[in-house]
C-alpha cells in the first residue's frame, strides 16, 4: 500500500459541518485519503452520516476509511476501518472485512508497534506525536524520536498522528512516517479546502 502524505480525519464537533461536507470540502482541497471520526453520534446517525460520506467520496475519488467501526465500515462500503488498542482485534477484523479492504492500527510505543508489524493491517499508526487537543484522554506523547524508532521496526507503511501541524509536518515526513493523519489543523481551519491544498502542496515536495 503506497499511502498519500496528507491523511485527513473528520471531526464534527470541530467544524461543526457533516462527515459528507467535510469530504468534500478536503477533496476539493486534492486530499485522497479521509477517515471518519464520530465519537457522539448514535450508531444509526453514524450509519447514516458515513454512507453520505461514503457516496460523496466515490464520486470524488476518495479512499474512505471509518474509525472503530467494523460494522458500519460494512454497512456502508467504506474502503476500511481504522482501530485502535482497544477495538476489535485485526485478526478479527480482518476475517470480517476480507483480504482486500485496508485496515490501519494505532499504536502508542515500539512495543505495540512490533506487535502490530505482524498482524494482518496495511499501515500502523503511531502517536500522539506532539500534544493533541483532539481527544479527552489522550495517550502520553511520543515524540518525533519514536517515528524515528518505528520506521527503524517496521516495513509496513507507517502513519504519523497527534498534533500534527502545517509547520511540522515535514519534520515527521523526515523521520521517517510516510503519511501525517491531521485533524485540527486541517478540519479546524476557516477555510478546509484551501488548508487542505497547503498540505498536498507543501508534503508532495518532501
Amino acid at each position: 500500500m503506497r499511502l498519500p502524505r496528507v491523511y485527513a480525519i473528520t471531526d464534527r464537533r470541530l467544524t461543526g459541518l457533516s462527515h459528507a461536507e467535510q469530504v468534500r470540502r478536503l477533496a476539493d482541497g486534492g486530499i485522497r485519503l479521509i477517515q471518519l471520526r464520530e465519537k457522539e453520534a448514535s450508531p444509526r446517525d453514524f450509519y447514516l452520516q458515513a454512507r453520505e460520506a461514503v457516496t460523496i467520496a466515490r464520486e470524488l475519488g476518495v479512499t474512505v476509511l471509518i474509525n472503530d467501526r467494523v460494522d458500519i465500515a460494512l454497512a456502508v462500503g467504506a474502503d476500511g476501518v481504522h482501530l485502535g488498542q482497544d477495538d476489535l482485534p485485526p485478526e478479527k477484523a480482518r476475517m470480517l472485512l476480507g483480504p482486500d479492504r485496508l485496515i490501519g492500527f494505532s499504536t502508542h510505543s515500539l512495543e505495540q508497534a512490533r506487535e502490530a508489524d505482524a498482524l494482518p493491517v496495511d499501515y500502523i499508526a503511531i502517536g500522539p506525536v506532539f500534544p493533541t487537543r483532539t481527544k479527552e484522554k489522550p495517550d502520553p506523547v511520543v515524540g518525533i524520536e519514536m517515528v524515528r524508532a518505528v520506521r527503524a521496526w517496521t516495513r509496513k507503511p507507517l502513519v504519523a498522528i497527534g498534533g500534527i501541524t502545517l509547520e511540522t509536518a515535514p519534520q515527521v515526513i523526515a523521520a521517517g512516517a510516510d503519511a501525517v493523519a491531521v485533524i485540527a489543523d486541517l478540519v479546524g481551519a476557516p477555510d478546509i479546502t484551501a488548508r487542505a491544498r497547503q498540505y498536498v502542496e507543501v508534503l508532495s515536495a518532501l
